[in-house]
Parts: C-alpha cells; structure tokens; sequence
C-alpha cells in the first residue's frame, strides 16, 4: 500500500521553528516529485514547497521562501521541511503528497505558532 505519513507537528511560539517529517511506505520518495501542502479552517488548501524526482531541485511559495527548507533523505526514504521563523499565519494541518497530488490524504501533522 502507497502510504505517506506526516510528524513532527507541535505548539511553537512566533519566532520558532520545528523539522516536519513525512515517511513514504510502498513506494521510493525520490522517485517523485513531493511537495508539503497545508490548510487551515476556512481556507483552501496551499502548496507550500515542493521537492523534484532526481535533481532535487526545490520550489517555495512566496509566504515560506526564506524561511522553511524542504529536504530529502533517500536511505531513510523521508522528506523534511525545516521551518524557521513561525509565524502565526503559518498555523495549519500540514500534509505532504505527491506533486501534483496522487494519493490519499493523510491526516496531517497540526502546527500551531500562538504565544
């Protein structure tokens, strides 16, 4: 089964940061292109960052770039996105997928930037 799952999510104060972790089972990662999107209550799901198959080349939207990293580690077959400087807007259920998105989604790592 094609499975990807999402940790690494928690309650972070403006200003913080926190590495989130999404884990492929069934499948190899670097053999897709794998982005992070996020949604929040009311608002439509957005991409924020996204890694290439083979290059690993990187994209960021406009609201993260400069502050959040998206990383891929091929023996652990997981990609990272390493998120500095949290701000409040940046509270959301954050879930990776294929780009663009193929498979079920999965339930997503909550972040939260509150003091």
């Amino acid at each position: 089964q094609l499975q990807l799952v999402e940790s690494g999510g928690d309650l972070v104060q403006p200003g913080g940061s926190l590495r989130l972790s999404c884990a492929a089972s069934g499948f190899t990662l670097e053999d897709y292109a794998i982005g992070w999107f996020r949604g929040a209550p009311g608002k439509v799901r957005e991409g924020v960052s996204c890694i290439s198959r083979g290059d690993a080349s990187t994209n960021y939207a406009d609201s993260v770039k400069g502050r959040f990293t998206i990383s891929r580690d091929n023996a652990k077959n997981t990609v990272y996105l390493q998120m500095n400087s949290l701000k409040p807007e940046d509270t959301a259920v954050y879930n990776c997928n294929t780009a663009p998105p193929s498979l079920a989604w999965g339930q997503g790592t909550q972040v939260t930037v509150s003091s």
